[in-house]
């Protein structure tokens, strides 16, 4: 049975989904996160499953609601309700990739020294990010869709009450390393989110002083709950563990282009 803490993040993430969302449908286990305004971005139009879904039934559901788009992803922010689901996704042609909750049970740093900005400040390294083949993102796509990728981080503002960008600079003011945090203080939960350093910055602490400084703004605003989701088949949840962070859960994402 899941502790009160993966309950709670749970329900953290599938209130921000349908708040980010510029619409919604409502589908027996979940429901459809939709914005129409950005077609191309995985992340603004996708299913989430919160609940008890019928695993043999949610692929027709999934085209049902995204039929509509070039991709289908559907998250499902159970663990057990993810491997359930994933034979019949499996065989419909889904890709499956498992994520892992990961809870600050360290001390809270004292602060990194970086700042919010907003997301002109970040536009820029924010594009070159998702360009770039360092970290395998998406070196070849075009250039509607990297202005989607970019533009949709506003809709990110609806998910929480508060929602800051948070960026260390360079000493040419450059930021160099930056992220989200989704702060809710009346269940005191709070989301460290899309941490992500520029190539040309890497290794130089920028990512540490981020971090550091968005786990002190959540511990001054009473969010006791501090947490972030990795990917379990990248390194970076490894280098989350050494700086306080402990794995407590499972969700799943299934994919179809």
């Amino acid at each position: 049975m899941a502790g009160p803490e993966i309950r709670q993040i749970k329900s953290f993430l599938a209130t921000f989904a349908r708040r980010r969302a510029a619409r919604t449908v409502e589908l027996p286990g979940g429901f459809a996160a939709l914005d129409d305004e950005f077609p191309l971005s995985y992340g603004n139009n996708h299913v989430v499953i919160d609940g008890a879904p019928d695993p043999e039934a949610l692929p027709a559901l999934a085209e049902e609601a995204l039929g509509h788009l070039s991709h289908r992803l559907i998250t499902v922010l159970d663990d057990t309700a993810g491997e359930a689901c994933a034979e019949p996704l499996l065989r419909a042609g889904y890709t499956r990739s498992t994520y892992l909750v990961m809870l600050h049970r360290g001390p809270v740093p004292a602060g990194g020294g970086a700042q919010e900005v907003d997301l002109d400040a970040i536009r820029v390294p924010l594009a070159r990010s998702w360009r770039g083949s360092w970290r395998g993102f998406l070196p070849d796509a075009d250039e509607e869709v990297i202005r989607q990728l970019v533009d949709r981080r506003e809709t990110v503002r609806r998910g929480a009450d508060v929602v800051q960008f948070i960026g260390a600079r360079t000493p040419d003011g450059e930021v160099a390393s930056w992220a989200d945090l989704y702060l809710d203080a009346a269940s005191g939960t709070a989301q460290i989110e899309d941490l992500v350093t520029s190539g040309l910055h890497l290794r130089r602490g920028y990512a540490d002083a981020v971090l550091a400084s968005a786990l002190r703004r959540a511990a001054d605003a009473h969010c006791a709950t501090r947490f972030l989701i990795a990917d379990a088949q990248d390194w970076p949840q490894h280098w989350y563990e050494r700086r306080g962070f402990t794995v407590i859960g499972r969700h799943h994402g299934f994919e179809r282009t």
